[in-house]
């Protein structure tokens, strides 16, 4: 493949790696600097890129790696923004429905319960449920067994059920 066809089909996916950059990080400008250094990453190794692989699942991973090998020890010290509030209420997704105050708070309910989730449970649900990547992507990404990812999933979505309970219609 090209070194310009490369880039050009890289970059049709920086809507969903800077979707999961903000998800990781919850600081959009954090979110920015990893997208870009996963970018410098896969720019740099793109002869290791097997073509006819999913290149998206390729650079999920790249950007996943990215985040734990730098921003993890970030996220253990105490979130604060500038002003004081705690930084965990910034919105995870960042396409937050904004139509009615009903589906605003269904949202921020959602997000909640997400961050609730380990992150093992949280990523894998975010990149096949949100993201829509295959499950096999998604074992790629997390370097684990494809039933691990089914497994994560489905205790996910339990764990979700059991947080959103006031939501269920009887």
């Amino acid at each position: 493949m090209a070194e310009s066809d490369f880039q050009r089909q890289a970059l049709q996916h920086l809507d969903a790696l800077y979707n999961f950059a903000v998800y990781l990080t919850r600081k959009p400008p954090e979110a920015d600097d990893l997208v870009q250094e996963t970018y410098l990453r896969a720019f740099r190794f793109a002869h290791r890129f097997q073509p006819g692989t999913h290149l998206r699942a390729w650079l999920f991973q790249i950007l996943r790696n990215t985040f734990l090998t730098f921003y993890r020890l970030r996220e253990r010290e105490a979130a604060l923004a500038e002003d004081g509030v705690p930084d965990w209420d910034v919105p995870m997704f960042h396409d937050a429905p904004d139509d009615s105050a009903g589906a605003m708070d269904a949202h921020t309910d959602l997000e909640r319960a997400m961050r609730r989730l380990p992150e093992e449970f949280r990523t894998v649900l975010l990149l096949a449920e949100v993201e829509g990547l295959p499950l096999e992507e998604v074992a790629r990404v997390m370097a684990c067994p494809v039933g691990t990812v089914k497994s994560r999933i489905f205790r996910a979505k339990e764990r979700l059920r059991v947080l959103l309970r006031d939501y269920e219609t009887s």
